[in-house]
C-alpha cells in the first residue's frame, strides 16, 4: 500500500491491515495506535524496547506499511504531534522532574492518570461519539458489558442511562448466567461493551452473539485493534500505554460520561419541540 501522508489515514491502514500482520508486526501496532506520541519522539531502538520486539520488526513494520523506513513512517507521527498542544505533557514531565521518591504514590498514579487523559484526546473522534450515542438513544434497550477491572464502566453507564430515563440493563452474569442474558438481545437493541488489555473473552464473544443477533454493538476499548473493536459496529477508543503496571480507569469513565452526555443531548433534540410549534407557542404566551 502506497504510504499515508496523514495521521488518521495511516492509523486507518494500520486497522486494517493489522488481522494480516504477523504477532511482532501486531504488537507495533498497538504499540503505535496507543502511544503516537512515542513513536513520534523515540528511536527505532527505544520503541523496539517498548514494544518487546527487535529493531528489524520495528523497520518491518513500517515496509508493511508503505514506507521506505521508520524515519519516514516517523515523520506522520511527527507532524500529528507537532499540531497538538503540549500542556498536559508539560505537566507530566514537570512531575517526573519532581518525583525523586518512586515509593510515592500519589506522583505515580497522577501522572498515570493524565497521560490516558491525554491518550483520550488523541483518540477522541466526535463523529464516532455522536454515532454511538444516537444508537443508544434510539435503541429499544441498551443492555451494558463489562467485567473485571472494567466493570466499573458499565455499573457507570447503567446508571448514567437510567437517569436519562433510558431503558438499560446491566449484564452482571450473576449465577454464570451471561450466555443467556446475552441471548436475550434483540436486533432493536444495542449491546455498549467495555474491555481492555488484557481482554476479557466472555465480554468478546458477548460482543460476537450480539452482533450475529442483529444489535449493533458500541465498544469502548483501547484502539482500534483490540478484538472487541472487530466485534463492532462502532468503537471509542481511549488508547493504550503497554509500559503501564497499574492502570487506571479514569480515561474509560471519562469517555462513558460523554458517551451519557451525548445521549442526553440527542434525546433532548428529539423531544425538543419543532421550530414553528416553539414559535407559536411563544406568540400564544405573549396574547395571554
Amino acid at each position: 500500500m502506497p504510504g499515508n501522508t496523514r495521521y488518521d489515514e495511516l492509523a486507518r491502514s494500520i486497522t486494517e491491515c493489522y488481522p494480516r500482520l504477523p504477532s511482532r508486526l501486531q504488537g507495533i501496532a498497538r504499540f503505535a495506535l496507543g502511544n503516537p506520541d512515542a513513536i513520534a519522539l523515540s528511536t527505532v531502538a527505544q520503541v523496539a524496547r517498548e514494544a518487546a520486539v527487535p529493531p528489524s520488526a520495528v523497520i518491518r513494520f513500517a515496509n508493511a506499511l508503505g514506507y521506505s523506513g521508520f524515519t519516514d513512517l516517523q515523520r506522520i507521527f511527527r507532524e500529528r504531534l507537532v499540531a497538538r498542544s503540549a500542556t498536559y505533557r508539560e505537566r507530566i514531565a514537570a512531575l517526573r522532574r519532581g518525583g525523586d521518591d518512586e515509593g510515592h504514590v500519589y506522583p505515580q498514579v497522577t501522572d498515570s492518570a493524565m497521560r490516558e487523559l491525554e491518550r483520550l484526546r488523541d483518540h477522541a473522534d466526535p463523529g464516532i461519539l455522536a454515532t454511538a450515542a444516537r444508537l443508544v438513544a434510539g435503541a429499544q434497550t441498551a443492555y451494558l458489558l463489562a467485567q473485571r477491572r472494567a466493570f466499573a464502566v458499565a455499573a457507570y453507564l447503567a446508571y448514567g442511562l437510567a437517569q436519562l430515563e433510558v431503558r438499560a440493563v446491566l449484564l452482571d452474569s450473576v449465577g454464570g448466567m451471561l450466555r443467556d442474558q446475552v441471548r436475550t438481545i434483540r436486533r432493536d437493541d444495542v449491546l455498549v461493551a467495555a474491555s481492555f488489555r488484557d481482554y476479557t473473552q466472555e465480554v468478546i464473544a458477548a460482543a460476537t452473539t450480539a452482533r450475529n443477533q442483529g444489535a449493533a454493538v458500541v465498544a469502548l476499548t483501547d484502539t482500534g485493534v483490540s478484538p472487541l473493536a472487530r466485534a463492532a459496529s462502532v468503537t471509542i477508543e481511549v488508547g493504550d500505554d503497554p509500559a503501564v503496571a497499574f492502570r487506571t480507569l479514569v480515561a474509560p469513565l471519562c469517555a462513558a460520561q460523554a458517551l451519557v452526555m451525548s445521549v442526553g443531548y440527542v434525546l433532548g433534540d428529539v423531544n425538543a419541540p419543532p421550530a414553528s410549534d416553539a414559535a407559536t407557542a411563544r406568540k400564544s404566551r405573549r396574547r395571554r
